[in-house]
């Protein structure tokens, strides 16, 4: 599924500030407690305590409204959501 960043995260922060209603509707990428980043890749901890990875230290999401891979219907969801750039 396509991968999204929110613009309301603070890059390199090691959070991410879409919780509650926010992370139903856009999933993290989660990563296990095993999980250990490599070059732009990183594991964050997430306010709930869970993991989620992040690329170039923006947290990373699915969008629930993606139905199939390749579909981006979140890109420039209120103007605050973009397709993560690799």
């Amino acid at each position: 599924m396509t991968l999204y960043t929110f613009d309301k995260d603070v890059a390199g922060s090691g959070k991410s500030v879409c919780n509650g209603p926010c992370a139903t509707n856009w999933p993290p990428v989660a990563a296990t407690a095993v999980d250990v980043g490599l070059g732009d890749w990183t594991v964050i901890t997430r306010d709930d305590g869970s993991k989620q990875w992040a690329h170039k230290g923006k947290p990373l999401y699915t969008w629930a409204k993606d139905a199939k891979p390749g579909d981006r219907t979140g890109d420039g969801f209120n103007n605050a959501w973009r397709v993560a750039k690799p």
